[in-house]
């Protein structure tokens, strides 16, 4: 198979690259989980977050955002003791804090989901980059969804995190035009919700 460079370093960075990134998501509970790994990266390589994957989900109940947002302060000191895991206190105490502002969008607007998608018109963004230095760090989309964000009270959610995001959730199509991914997934344009 043929794959993006950036994805050849291990076998758990190939099955992320082949079978989840650049994949459309819609649904709210992984839609969260992908916003809490993004924040988790902040500062760190994408493969640390990957192996700690399972222990944050053990740690952040299966990223329910639900229950996440019940997490008190005694959770976290819980948390920061925990080896498994990403221990950055301020990181921990943004996801209890974003689940909240999460589930206050969805009251808004009916789903995370749409609220989301809105920003491009429920359309994916393909591009044809032939190379990863052409990829870039952000774009007037991510500005944009930062800046609401912010707005709204997430933290973590800078415009360089959210570009990922979108990559992550397949709001933007950044598979290299030589990734067997890119042929498959261009094929969809539009999102329904």
């Amino acid at each position: 198979m043929s794959r993006c460079s950036w994805a050849e370093s291990s076998p758990l960075m190939q099955a992320y690259h082949d079978h989840e990134w650049g994949r459309v998501v819609t649904d709210d509970q992984r839609l969260f989980e992908f916003l809490v790994l993004e924040m988790m990266q902040a500062g760190l390589s994408w493969s640390i977050v990957l192996n700690k994957r399972a222990s944050l989900a053990e740690a952040f109940a299966q990223f329910d955002y639900q229950k996440i947002a019940q997490f008190t302060e005694e959770k976290v000191a819980t948390l920061v003791q925990n080896p498994k895991i990403i221990r950055h206190r301020l990181k921990l105490q943004a996801v209890i804090h974003n689940a909240q502002c999460f589930m206050a969008i969805q009251q808004e607007f009916g789903s995370f989901a749409r609220y989301l998608w809105q920003f491009t018109d429920g359309k994916i963004i393909h591009h044809h980059w032939t190379s990863l230095e052409q990829v870039p760090t952000q774009d007037k989309y991510a500005q944009i969804i930062s800046k609401d964000l912010k707005k709204r009270g997430f933290k973590f959610v800078g415009p360089v995190t959210i570009y990922s995001y979108m990559q992550a959730i397949g709001m933007v199509n950044d598979h290299l035009t030589s990734c067997d991914c890119y042929g498959e997934l261009v094929q969809q344009t539009q999102v329904d919700l």
